[in-house]
């Protein structure tokens, strides 16, 4: 686990753009505290942030060579399958200086080339430069655990593990991309390829990207996983023995580490399945985190579910309460993703990632079982949807007036939705997900922002990928979305970034494409069952899993952000979304937005929408208005770095 970057020049006689790789890697000290290495030779720089996890030796340092020098590597993530990989290797006459597994991944391409990526199974994201044919190597895993981000600049082509890195070499362009900040403010996060600023972009996740010198970027597709029940004859107990079978091997192959390694429990289903199977795999106590929040003196409820797995398997479980210092942690939050982003799990999910650092270097989590086995609401919801429009229209028209008649504030989801009930697919699936919806945005845009976004550009994307789903049923192209969006755009940029901000490396079995591919292949009938989703793998483990956790109602990791900004956090939302500053750049009706403060005090919830108000705000101060300031601050780390050249990692040159 590491932060990897690189910059390649327009041609192949000419050298890469000066410093540039170190500055990347120096603005990425936190994913790599264990030292730092450099590689330069022709065109290329590429350069490397340890976290040491396999081969803690010398000999596992990074860039890598094969034998002849004509190929080096930076490697970010874990391949859990390189020792299979390596015996077949060496079989075939290949030498290795090490055991990490990243070495692998080099003489790997020597025998299949751009192919490599579908022949590891793993977390990762690599950049492989072959000078035999003067041609760069990006690839990313499956569904997208670990980042990457590149550009094109005037003077090369550039990359790195975050999005900061490369804003930190104030030769990298930084304009707001407008379509990006419309993406934003539905999904509260931006979708890849793109990212907030135009000219920057994401590989997207189960993606290569090709590049020769003076060349033009090809990017490829190298996996998607079919959605299509092709187990659909499978009887029930069997269907149980595979998923327990295959997640049982998913969690075993993520336990191998040289450090200690631990795992996050929520007090859901999802993390205590990965617990259960640890400590049946390991035979040895497992260190187990959970975070709870004070709020008027009350812990939240979460903590005594977690507690129920963590004396059943008798692990070492290490507790933090908190009162989450929001103000504080936001300027930080938005650094380390170097873009909006505005899940406010990330705030929880970084005092987790804190904790479990003070004791572990690894830690496995139950993230991508939503994904895999059909475990969100608007699943069912859709499922519902799906039945209720084959009825006469009569009989549609009375569902969808009896969801808009649902009374109470919390219900308000429910009316949304009964008013899309005879919308499309996306529309429909965008009330559950969408923060801002196109009325919502046109609502406090700017004259100009209303017009150039009249239609609902989210909306579409998301009707165009439904449609290229292959999956025959609403479930599994639903699924197949989140795959392609909501699961590498969120749920892993905010566990990556939060990891990496202290250093720890986070695993996720349930993203090992044969449990991806398994939960795929499964039928509705097995995903969801009286109106509630993840059927088969709770069956799967049901012996495993305490009763009161596999009968609870599914609840995210988010804070109850409303209550907040209706109370102690008002005050600091209302300066900031009001300030000068705000209102200089010209992309919201200030009134609007005043609106927006008062409804959501006055009982309305919009806290979700204030919160990604804020968050877009305060990039613009850190990374627009402030960028200045950030590029002295690492050019002076940078320097520091340069001068302590003899320390953990040695710089290596050509002849190294």
């Amino acid at each position: 686990m590491c932060g990897i970057a690189g910059a390649l020049a327009l041609r192949q006689d000419a050298p890469p753009p000066a410093g540039a790789a170190e500055r990347f890697a120096a603005a990425m000290v936190h994913r790599g505290p264990d030292g730092h290495g450099f590689f330069q030779r022709g065109p290329i720089a590429l350069a490397h942030r340890r976290l040491a996890i396999i081969d803690l030796s010398e000999a596992g340092r990074q860039p890598m060579t094969n034998e002849d020098g004509q190929i080096a590597i930076v490697v970010n993530g874990e391949i859990y399958n390189h020792a299979e990989l390596r015996a077949e290797l060496v079989g075939k006459g290949h030498r290795f200086r090490s055991g990490s597994d990243s070495e692998v991944v080099a003489h790997l391409y020597e025998e299949v080339g751009a192919r490599v990526p579908e022949l590891l199974r793993g977390m990762f994201a690599f950049a492989l430069w072959d000078a035999r044919t003067a041609t760069l190597l990006l690839a990313r895993d499956r569904f997208g655990e670990k980042p990457l981000f590149y550009g094109e600049r005037p003077d090369g082509f550039v990359f790195a593990s975050e999005l900061g890195a490369l804003l930190a070499d104030e030769r990298t362009p930084a304009t707001l991309s407008l379509p990006a900040l419309d993406a934003y403010l539905a999904l509260q996060y931006v979708p890849s390829p793109d990212t907030i600023y135009e000219g920057l972009k994401k590989l997207p996740a189960g993606h290569t990207l090709e590049l020769r010198c003076g060349g033009r970027p090809l990017v490829r597709r190298y996996y998607r996983p079919s959605f299509e029940p092709t187990l659909a004859r499978l009887d029930e107990r069997e269907a149980a023995a595979r998923v327990r079978q295959t997640v049982e091997k998913a969690v075993s192959d993520r336990l191998m580490s040289d450090v200690p390694l631990g795992a996050f429990l929520s007090g859901g289903i999802d993390s205590s399945i990965v617990v259960a199977c640890m400590a049946r795999a390991l035979g040895a106590p497992v260190k187990t985190f959970s975070v709870g929040f004070s709020e008027g003196g009350r812990a939240d409820n979460e903590l005594p579910f977690a507690r129920l797995v963590a004396e059943r398997y008798r692990t070492d479980h290490h507790e933090l309460i908190v009162e989450p210092d929001m103000i504080g942690l936001l300027p930080d939050i938005v650094r380390h993703h170097g873009e909006p982003f505005g899940d406010t799990s990330a705030v929880p999910t970084r005092y987790l990632c804190g904790l479990a650092r003070q004791h572990v270097t690894v830690a496995l989590s139950g993230d991508a079982a939503d994904e895999a086995f059909g475990g969100y609401r608007r699943y069912v919801w859709a499922h519902v949807a799906d039945l209720l429009l084959r009825l006469p229209g009569p009989v549609r028209g009375l569902a969808a007036r009896a969801l808009g008649a649902v009374p109470g504030g919390p219900a308000r989801w429910l009316r949304e939705y009964g008013a899309r009930f005879s919308a499309d697919e996306a529309t429909r699936y965008l009330r559950f997900v969408c923060h801002f919806s196109a009325e919502e945005k046109a609502e406090i845009y700017s004259p100009e922002l209303r017009q150039r976004f009249a239609r609902d550009a989210t909306a579409e994307a998301f009707a165009a990928r439904l449609q290229r789903s292959g999956a025959p049923d609403v479930v599994g192209r639903l699924q197949e979305l989140d795959c392609d969006t909501y699961l590498p755009d969120d749920i892993l940029a905010k566990v990556d970034i939060a990891s990496m901000s202290h250093g720890l490396e986070a695993r996720a079995p349930f993203c090992d494409h044969d449990v991806v591919a398994l939960g795929a292949s499964l039928p509705g009938r097995l995903k969801l069952r009286r109106g509630k989703g993840k059927y088969i793998l709770k069956q799967a483990f049901a012996d495993l899993v305490p009763p009161e956790i596999l009968a609870r109602r599914k609840k995210g990791f988010a804070l109850p952000i409303g209550r907040w900004l209706a109370g102690r956090l008002h005050g600091f939302a209302r300066e900031l979304l009001l300030s000068s500053e705000a209102r200089q750049r010209g992309l919201f009706v200030p009134a609007a937005v005043e609106t927006l403060l008062d409804r959501h005090r006055a009982g309305e919830d919009h806290g979700e929408r204030i919160w990604n108000l804020m968050v877009l705000e305060t990039w613009f101060r850190q990374m627009i208005d402030g960028r200045a300031a950030f590029v002295r601050e690492i050019a002076v780390r940078a320097e520091a770095i340069a001068r302590d050249g003899a320390a953990p990692m040695a710089k290596r040159s050509a002849a190294s």
